[in-house]
């Protein structure tokens, strides 16, 4: 789904601006794949830099608000047992991408849905940046403009998707809506 103008302008600058001052002010971590022990740096499949979302700022509160009510609506009525969003911001420098994935780890994977909600303003297509989805055969089969204010969601064990390459900084949030672990319920306490 892809939902153009999901936050009001004045919310999504605000957000857009504190991920530049996260950058500037070297808060911005290099973003590694895999889990536990096995996470690792890979510049050649992600290339993106990243900053976990804590609501310390009003423009993160109002985004982790309304995602939450979408979380609460949707475990109504399509995913069951949806009790949490982890969001963190995402920065690509110009030449970066990410490489075809799903969101979802091999094993203890909670994840249900994925967000990607963009933060750019005036992006062209010729900037790059797209968010590519593939069918099963492994086709790419819709391309998004990664531009201000657009959330785009789909199921994160599910729909295979890549960052293509940019020719720009793009900025964006990525999250993901989880289900509870049933091995350990209370594991994505240590975070806290």
């Amino acid at each position: 789904m892809v939902w153009p103008d999901f936050l009001p302008a004045d919310t999504v600058d605000a957000l857009h601006d504190e991920v530049y001052a996260l950058r500037d002010a070297a808060q911005l971590a290099q973003a590694r794949i895999g889990r536990g022990g096995e996470r690792h740096r890979d510049r050649a499949t992600r290339g993106d830099w990243i900053h976990w979302l804590d609501g310390a700022s009003p423009a993160q509160q109002a985004f982790m608000e309304r995602l939450d009510a979408i979380r609460l609506q949707v475990s109504r009525s399509l995913i069951p047992g949806l009790f949490e969003t982890e969001s963190h911001f995402a920065l690509y420098p110009p030449g970066t991408h990410y490489a075809r994935h799903v969101d979802a780890f091999q094993a203890g994977n909670c994840r249900r849905l994925s967000l990607v909600f963009y933060l750019n303003r005036d992006w062209h297509e010729q900037d790059g940046g797209q968010l590519a989805i593939y069918d099963d055969a492994g086709r790419e089969c819709q391309r998004i403009q990664p531009t201000a204010g657009t959330l785009v969601m789909f199921l994160s064990q599910s729909v295979p998707h890549a960052v293509l390459p940019t020719r720009r900084w793009r900025a964006s949030i990525a999250s993901w809506m989880r289900v509870r672990e049933l091995a350990n319920p209370l594991s994505s306490l240590d975070r806290f």
